[in-house]
């Protein structure tokens, strides 16, 4: 019996491992800010969020979590492309899912 519990435990402590570095390496949305800043997002829609640089371009800061990130859901899957989808759908591709939720979370609370 102690044999078998020995052989268990490379397998046991890679499970570990592989959770501990799921946990680390998730979004979380106090990374929304950072996030909005390295993704290039103050470059159009303003550092605030609510000051785009120009009048088609969207005001994001307080907008509904939900919407946002089912528009930046859309736009990445080609859902979405009217207005300037063109130029975010290029943007997006470099944005996870997470990221996009941490995003979501962040605007919602501006």
């Amino acid at each position: 019996m102690k044999v078998k519990l020995i052989r268990n435990i490379p397998l046991i402590t890679g499970l570990a491992t592989t959770i501990v570095l799921a946990m680390t390496t998730s979004v979380s949305a106090a990374d929304g800010k950072a996030l909005y800043t390295a993704k290039g997002c103050v470059a159009c829609h303003g550092v605030d969020a609510k000051t785009p640089i120009m009048p088609a371009y969207p005001k994001l800061a307080g907008q509904s979590k939900v919407y946002a990130d089912q528009q930046m859901q859309d736009i990445k899957s080609g859902k979405r492309n009217n207005g300037q989808t063109a130029v975010m759908k290029g943007i997006m591709a470099a944005v996870s899912d997470e990221e996009i939720t941490a995003l979501a979370d962040y605007l919602s609370s501006l």
